[in-house]
């Protein structure tokens, strides 16, 4: 191999090396992928609370547990008596007093564990929703800041025998400078809103591995194994046994080893959701996996699956299940929304305003869904605030690195509705975007954005950060927010960029369902006629969108959100759901039904010839 090729490969692995390590000392690390397939013991289940709303906790040091100690002592806490919250789960729908708290729950488990000689153990939690601080009999372990992203914590030596307690300081009161920031327009679930697990793994593990096809390629896979331990360098194996396929590398002292296959493939498509057993395999450690390989990229104006022009037929998805008033985090809720999604006959979700449970993610890669999946940047971020830039980069290594090898998730998108004249906002997102591409170049990357002017019937398409992404995706209400300026078959359409995708992120409007009261050419009545009207006007405007690529209604469900305070039609939920928070079905529903079973465009190109979309 030449000098320089040795350089590059070397300084590739460097970079690798600065992306996916985590935060040391009192900051969490970056969990490791796939724990589904680690030696786990679950934490999950009842845990005991202390709620704290003026944080009195702190100089009361919560996190010792302390009893007390002869007659004369007393303490004035206890985690004996108090009340009993589910893990996962958030506090708000569990207690009803804490309906709509925002602030500190303490959180308790006890638990015996007995390690394996010379193993390693870690502290593994999915979400926990917004600050968490981590004690294990009664010493900090860390914390870590964001509430959709998983963390671990590395406990090996820190147990005792018998029993062990772990206490969680959860706060989700919201802040100027987080991500998301004060206001935003869902219910703010707080609390361990995802699995908790003790992880054992050997001494030196299989910690992080990227396998996927190689850009522009349909029959090379290409990625790496990451090794993290006393001993990085290994022989390493990777085993596709349904292709014959057993590789061997060797991992340098890194502990990184490049992998690269090459093999004729069933390609993943949301026609036929291929994936295959996937095994990684050192002197220490195995890890399995189910990889799907499929080539998702720009040419021109139009988003090319596998080679061939794709329309995405999407809709956005909100963590939330609505009949239980709670977040959504099993499997079995990532089920029922994603076969609504499929009933309305989409190919793609776009999972917002932050990165969903792992079930939605491997569960629409599962039944060929394409996945959008997005940062908490939302709207109204302090992208000047101190330690903002430090929060952006944790956050997107954190969403990347659990989910770089589904294949489901076509789409990053680092940011949503943010202002222009926000400063820093510019260099910031510019710069997020430049680092995703260094950590994933296999993904296409986006931002929504409501940036646009609309003025004489006529839609201009403009920001500074539509030349850092491969798609200008789009917000806009007409017939909602903005009322019509004109026929929406006469509207025009000026593009800041010709030669590029335009993908509509978000339409639509409110209404309650089954509501009768009011005229339905109305807006404030929230009658579903006026809903259905705003659909099918879109449907027809869209025919004059050039460079469409795809378009997805906001949104799936009526979801809960406190700043929607009409008390006859919203009374605390956002109503522009195609479905009621019950599950009914609107109007719109019908109109958004036909238009992806029918289709309206040839390929994308803004024509309006007739064509079914497979």
């Amino acid at each position: 191999m030449k000098k320089s090729c040795k350089i590059a490969i070397f300084l590739a692995f460097g970079l690798i090396t600065l992306l996916t390590s985590g935060f040391r000392g009192a900051f969490a690390q970056t969990a490791m992928m796939n724990t589904q397939a680690r030696h786990s013991t679950s934490l999950n289940g009842k845990w005991q609370v202390i709620v704290d709303p003026l944080d009195g906790g702190n100089w009361k040091q919560i996190w010792k547990d302390r009893k007390p100690g002869n007659k004369s002592d007393f303490v004035e806490y206890s985690f004996e008596g108090s009340p009993m919250l589910n893990v996962p789960g958030d506090f708000n729908s569990q207690i009803p007093q804490l309906t709509y708290y925002e602030g500190t729950v303490w959180y308790k488990k006890a638990f015996t564990y007995s390690l394996r000689q010379n193993n390693r153990l870690f502290i593994y939690f999915g979400a926990v929703n917004y600050l968490a601080e981590v004690y294990l009999n009664g010493t900090s372990v860390g914390r870590h800041e964001g509430g959709f992203t998983p963390f671990q914590f590395e406990i090996t030596g820190k147990l005792k025998e018998g029993e062990n307690t772990l206490i969680v300081k959860v706060n989700s009161r919201r802040h100027a400078d987080g991500l998301p920031g004060n206001g935003y327009d869902w219910f703010n679930y707080g609390g361990i809103t995802r699995e908790v697990m003790l992880i054992e793994t050997a001494d030196s593990y299989i910690k992080d591995y990227s396998i996927n096809l190689q850009k522009n390629s349909t029959t090379e896979i290409s990625g790496w194994v990451h090794i993290d331990g006393l001993y990085p360098s290994q022989m390493i194996e990777v085993l596709i046994p349904e292709l014959n396929i057993l590789y061997k590398t060797r991992s340098n002292e890194a502990g990184y080893a490049e992998i690269k296959i090459n093999s004729k493939l069933k390609l993943w498509s949301p026609d036929a959701p291929k994936l295959y057993e996937v095994t990684v395999q050192c002197k220490t450690d195995t890890v399995k996996d189910e990889i799907g390989f499929r080539q998702i990229s720009v040419t021109g104006p139009r988003i090319m699956l596998n080679g061939k022009p794709v329309f995405l037929k999407g809709v956005n998805i909100h963590e939330e299940i609505p009949q239980r008033l709670s977040r959504a985090w099993s499997e079995s809720d990532a089920l029922l929304l994603l076969t609504w999604a499929k009933e309305l006959g989409c190919n793609m979700v776009r999972l917002i305003h932050y990165p969903h449970n792992e079930n939605m993610v491997r569960l629409a890669e599962k039944m060929g869904l394409m996945v959008w999946e997005e940062l908490p940047v939302y709207q109204g971020i302090e992208f000047a605030s101190p330690g903002m830039e430090q929060k952006l980069d944790l956050m997107l290594k954190e969403m990347i690195a659990r989910d770089r090898n589904r294949c489901g998730v076509i789409i990053w998108s680092i940011s949503n509705e943010t202002n222009p004249s926000s400063p820093n906002r510019n260099e910031s997102l510019i710069k997020l975007a430049q680092q995703c591409r260094q950590m994933d170049s296999t993904r296409l990357i986006t931002s929504a954005m409501s940036s646009q002017r609309y003025q004489n019937n006529t839609f201009e398409l403009w920001d500074p950060l539509y030349s850092s992404f491969d798609i200008m995706s789009i917000n806009e209400y007409a017939g909602w927010y903005n009322p019509w300026q004109g026929k929406p078959k006469d509207t025009k359409w000026n593009l800041a960029i010709q030669d590029k995708p335009v993908f509509v992120s978000e339409f639509g409007g409110e209404a309650l369902y089954g509501n009768t009261a009011g005229a339905p050419d109305e807006a404030f009545s929230w009658r579903e006629e006026y809903q259905e009207q705003i659909y099918k006007d879109q449907v027809e405007m869209f025919g004059t969108i050039p460079n469409l690529c795809g378009v997805c209604p906001w949104i799936l469900v009526d979801y809960r959100s406190p700043v929607r305070m009409h008390p006859v039609y919203q009374q605390g939920w956002n109503r522009k759901g195609l479905l009621s928070e019950n599950g009914d079905k609107k109007k719109a529903w019908f109109v958004m039904k036909k238009y992806f079973e029918e289709g309206t465009r040839d390929e994308g190109q803004g024509t309006s010839k007739k064509k079914k979309w497979h």
